[in-house]
């Protein structure tokens, strides 16, 4: 192919991607004016997505691609985090690569190559494999080694020098621990994720401290109250089925999307929530305002977190070395309809027993 085919054939690729003509194309690559500012980033954009290398004189307008690794995003906390984030880092002059991760899809490995393969300038992880205990993280330290700036988000791993923005989830399940017992619950059962990820570890931990402190169950009677399960809807669900045969009239779940499970769970059996069961949710992904009832939960904040990401990532990438530790966000206990006063008999049974 000659030298002007193939020019062309990369113009109509760049036009095909920008949604623009290749006479567009072509005053943006080279530098004239006539250009509305949103159709020059939008061929910018096109020219990082498809691997093709900036002219010199273009190199200086933008500081290049950030890759944005999340889970799967049936659980709704995951696009709300992907939207704060890729925001915050166009208004940086970056240009954001979005991988998400499917059952049986493209592992986080296979992203990060690809992301290398891209030039990225650095990589933003949410809810990734550093959380998981199990995992090798030895993958990190590598890519810190090259050196390529990384942020974590939700879940920490101490000898991993890369700055982390987390929920405080100790925090998380003691206000919701501590809403349930002044509404009169003492058996308040918890529900999350496999006990091998960090945020269900701090979880855990905090459910325990507080329901020995503040509901005055003994050690050996929490074994009973806790049921870890698979994160979402059916995992929320079955474990909420086994907690409600054990007699739980209030119930701390690990996310929004296990709460409704729990919701789903008591109503099978003929309860009413939050008349005979009141169920505290976590995240407070979007629309949970709207379901029914109205799901009361621990708000991550969100926006908070994902632009301390972002501003530490730059940090990296510019040089100035963003601290190398945890930050840690405080959630919000939001009250919706989900909860309310524990039934007469389970007040009355406590109060038999104190």
């Amino acid at each position: 192919m000659s030298y002007s085919a193939a020019m062309r054939a990369r113009l109509s690729d760049i036009a095909r991607q920008a949604d623009v003509s290749e006479a567009t194309v072509s005053r943006v690559l080279n530098d004239r004016p006539g250009v509305a500012a949103e159709t020059r980033q939008a061929v910018l954009t096109a020219l990082d997505v498809l691997g093709y290398e900036r002219p010199a004189r273009l190199r200086k307008r933008s500081a290049g691609l950030v890759g944005l690794v999340v889970p799967e995003l049936d659980n709704p906390i995951f696009p709300a985090f992907a939207q704060v984030i890729e925001s915050t880092l166009a208004q940086s002059g970056f240009t954001p690569v979005l991988c998400t991760q499917t059952a049986g899809g493209v592992t986080e490995d296979e992203y990060v190559e690809m992301l290398l393969d891209r030039q990225v300038s650095g990589i933003v992880f949410v809810s990734g494999l550093h959380a998981d205990t199990a995992a090798n993280h030895d993958r990190y330290r590598a890519l810190l080694a090259r050196p390529m700036p990384v942020v974590m988000i939700n879940g920490y791993v101490p000898d991993i020098g890369a700055p982390f923005v987390s929920c405080d989830d100790r925090e998380a399940a003691e206000l919701a621990v501590a809403h349930l017992v002044a509404l009169g619950h003492r058996r308040i059962g918890l529900i999350t994720g496999p006990d091998r990820f960090v945020p269900v570890q701090r979880k855990v931990a905090a459910w325990r401290a507080a329901m020995t402190r503040l509901a005055g169950v003994s050690e050996t009677d929490l074994g009973a109250l806790a049921e870890l399960s698979l994160f979402g809807v059916e995992g929320g669900e079955a474990a909420a089925g086994r907690l409600l045969d054990r007699g739980v009239t209030g119930m701390v779940c690990g996310s929004d999307l296990m709460a409704l499970g729990a919701v789903r769970a008591a109503r099978q059996r003929g309860l009413s929530v939050p008349d005979s069961l009141s169920v505290v949710g976590f995240d407070d992904s979007p629309l949970m305002a709207f379901t029914d009832p109205p799901l009361t939960t621990m708000r991550q904040p969100v926006t908070a977190m994902a632009v301390a990401a972002v501003r530490a990532l730059v940090d990296e990438i510019n040089g100035h070395g963003a601290p190398h530790s945890e930050y840690l966000f405080r959630p919000e206990l939001v009250v919706r309809g989900s909860t309310a006063v524990a039934p007469s008999s389970a007040r009355l049974a406590y109060a038999r027993s104190a």
